[in-house]
């Protein structure tokens, strides 16, 4: 259990994956359990999930996926994870995935995979119950893979509730 700060999860929707609304529910269960977490929204890149995870100093990273993309995605963010000494962070995977690919995720290093239907305790108490215990906020102390030149840049986060099609918030690549 922790007993420093609140615990920081980073909740993301890999790849071309367009279905967010199990997402927002699990991200709602957590805020709700008294986690810190931020929603990077749709259609992340391996990198976009290793830089939110850095840029938030994240305790937990969890990733959403009901377009099949899991395995694939998995093993292109193992190794960017690894690089920018996140391994020792609580990897957990979630959404539509058969259970015959849970071993190969967990061989990737996911501490956990929740198949859609999962109970949302379930997610809340295994945080709770794995997460390494974060450091204490007033101690200054950055993990591995933290902020190297100082205490990370404040992230924007995005309400849970607004539409993703929104063309207001629409990016440019």
């Amino acid at each position: 259990m922790n007993a420093g700060r609140t615990i920081r999860v980073v909740l993301a929707k890999p790849g071309l994956d367009g279905h967010d609304q199990g997402a927002k529910v699990v991200a709602r269960a957590l805020l709700d359990a008294g986690f810190d977490v931020h929603y990077t929204g749709l259609r992340q890149s391996p990198e976009q999930v290793r830089d939110a995870a850095l840029q938030f100093d994240a305790d937990v990273i969890a990733l959403s996926s009901m377009a099949g993309a899991h395995l694939a995605f998995g093993e292109r963010l193992k190794p960017l994870l690894e690089q920018a000494g996140l391994q020792d962070k609580l990897w957990i995977f979630g959404g539509n995935i058969p259970v015959s690919d849970h071993d190969a995720l967990r061989a990737l290093g996911f501490d956990a995979v929740f198949a859609t239907g999962s109970k949302l305790d379930a997610i809340t108490d295994f945080i709770k119950a794995n997460v390494k215990a974060p450091p204490e906020a007033a101690s200054g102390h950055l993990p591995p893979g933290g902020a190297a030149s100082g205490p990370a840049e404040p992230v924007a986060r995005r309400p849970l509730g607004k539409d993703a099609q929104d063309k207001s918030r629409a990016r440019s690549n």
